[in-house]
């Protein structure tokens, strides 16, 4: 299926369904409720085939260009069907396991997650390490159990998005030494029910408590559970980083075009100013042309890499842009408002501040560009 057969079949099953997908009153006032409605959602467009296309059929998909997940994605976002956040999760972690799972194990799995039988999560950060990915400390040591040969794992892990509902966690783990760096890092696919397995989700100052602390006490995973063999971590990381960077940020630009629509609607154009609405939808544009780039790229078989960067950079960009321009705009009523609108306002405009830090932080992002696309020093 090309394209435009694609988007014309979907967006009138979408037309078709819409009392079924819409999400119950007050779904979004919540985390729990945007979870449940994201599992609703997905089920119904799995069920009906819209899931399947864009993936593997050796995963349980129905093959075709990514550009078709692409805009289901899209879609979804711009009808208020789901939070965008939640949703990129899948577009995130499962081509990880199509690549780099054993392939019986991804045919298992992936369906799960696209189906929304599932959610998972991505075990990376830890306390103390900032931005150095390499220099984590969570460690698995190969030992052998009543369950025959297992990685037993040790250590923590934070801002962990969405652990608190997740069966399975691709989880990066030491298993060689701290000189090794990041050569000394593997990764494993943990059942989050596992025994030993804490999670504490973290508050947040826009109400919603996605991140999480993950504690993990001596935590047996599955030999057959590595993501390719000991020390491929960092290979895996590098794999999935580019999609947390860039086509995940499709249908976040589809959501940041609804709200500044959604804006337009709602504030008195003096209030807005014609010089600074031009601004945002210029760089909008530019962050919807850039990220479309991107996803034909993807589409040609080319391999993404540290120029998704630039993706990140432009979606932190916008994403604070139209949230300060509500925020100027609306003023009083994103701060006192006690209207469920209001609410959404003042949540959006809180988060948007992470905007420059989930992802990789803008500072980290802009050396990317600099050093490894504009040659100007060597990687530290």
């Amino acid at each position: 299926m090309d394209l435009e057969e694609f988007r014309g079949a979907l967006d009138s099953w979408l037309d078709a369904h819409a009392d079924q997908l819409a999400p119950e009153e007050g779904a979004h006032a919540s985390l729990d409720g945007d979870m449940a409605q994201l599992s609703k959602v997905k089920r119904l467009a799995y069920d009906a085939g819209w899931m399947r296309w864009g993936w593997p059929e050796r995963v349980g998909g129905l093959g075709g260009s990514p550009l078709l997940r692409g805009y289901l994605g899209e879609a979804l976002t711009t009808r208020g069907l789901v939070e965008p956040g939640i949703y990129s999760m899948t577009e995130v972690l499962a081509p990880t396991m199509i690549d780099h799972a054993d392939p019986a194990l991804a045919a298992e799995m992936v369906p799960r997650l696209l189906r929304g039988d599932e959610t998972w999560c991505q075990g990376f950060s830890e306390p103390g390490t900032g931005s150095n990915l390499a220099a984590l400390g969570c460690r698995a040591t190969r030992v052998r159990s009543g369950a025959g040969e297992v990685w037993r794992v040790d250590g923590q892990k934070v801002w962990t998005s969405l652990a608190q509902y997740a069966q399975r966690c691709v989880l990066l783990v030491r298993t060689g030494t701290v000189e090794e760096a990041h050569r000394g890092i593997s990764a494993l696919f943990v059942d989050m029910d596992s025994p030993g397995v804490t999670v504490r989700p973290i508050g947040t100052m826009h109400g919603r408590p996605e991140f999480c602390e993950v504690f993990f006490d001596e935590v047996e995973v599955p030999g057959e559970r590595m993501l390719g063999r000991p020390g491929d971590g960092w290979a895996v990381a590098m794999d999935l980083l580019p999609y947390e960077r860039s086509t995940a940020l499709w249908h976040r630009g589809a959501f940041l075009q609804r709200r500044m629509d959604d804006l337009l609607a709602a504030a008195d154009a003096d209030a807005l100013g014609a010089e600074a609405v031009g601004r945002v939808l210029v760089d909008l544009f530019a962050l919807r042309a850039r990220s479309r780039a991107t996803m034909r790229r993807l589409d040609a078989g080319e391999r993404l890499g540290p120029e998704t960067s630039v993706d990140k950079i432009l979606l932190a960009g916008c994403e604070q842009q139209v949230f300060d321009l509500a925020a100027d705009a609306l003023g009083g009523r994103i701060a006192l408002g006690d209207d469920d609108e209001s609410a959404r306002w003042r949540a959006d405009h809180l988060y948007s501040r992470a905007a420059t830090i989930y992802g990789g932080s803008a500072e980290i992002q802009r050396n990317i560009v600099a050093r490894r696309l504009l040659d100007l020093g060597a990687d530290t």
